[in-house]
């Protein structure tokens, strides 16, 4: 395994995440029913937020906040689903890449779930059970 280097390492690896979120039990009904995400279209926006965390490209000019906050108005989301999406997260970073921005994304996945959930907590959005 090699490291996460090229913009093509980041569409396969934000690809393969959100493929098993879509067909994660948790995860799935969340941003298949409820955000009703347009996969087409969102995979290459996340692909540019993490090109721009991970390679510094820069390509990302957009906030995430708003569209969480709106999410967390629809439909109650709680630390476990955090928990999920980190674990899945984790698992395809590790199940394709080895080294030194594998390892950052994982960092960057964990301080990205704790800023979300503070967001949303502090609008009252965060349900605890």
């Amino acid at each position: 395994m090699h490291d996460i280097v090229t913009e093509a390492d980041i569409t396969q690896l934000v690809g393969q995440f959100y493929d098993r979120v879509r067909r994660d039990d948790v995860l799935g009904p969340i941003f298949n029913e409820v955000a009703q995400v347009d996969w087409v279209r969102h995979i290459p926006h996340i692909a540019t937020f993490w090109s721009t965390v991970l390679l510094g490209t820069e390509q990302y000019k957009a906030n995430p906040i708003p569209a969480h906050l709106e999410l967390g108005r629809k439909t109650a989301i709680r630390p476990a689903h955090f928990d999920q999406w980190l674990r899945l997260f984790t698992q395809t970073v590790d199940d394709l890449f080895s080294g030194e921005r594998a390892e950052l994304a994982k960092v960057r996945a964990q301080s990205i779930a704790v800023v979300l959930q503070t967001k949303l907590y502090a609008e009252g959005l965060l349900m605890q059970n």
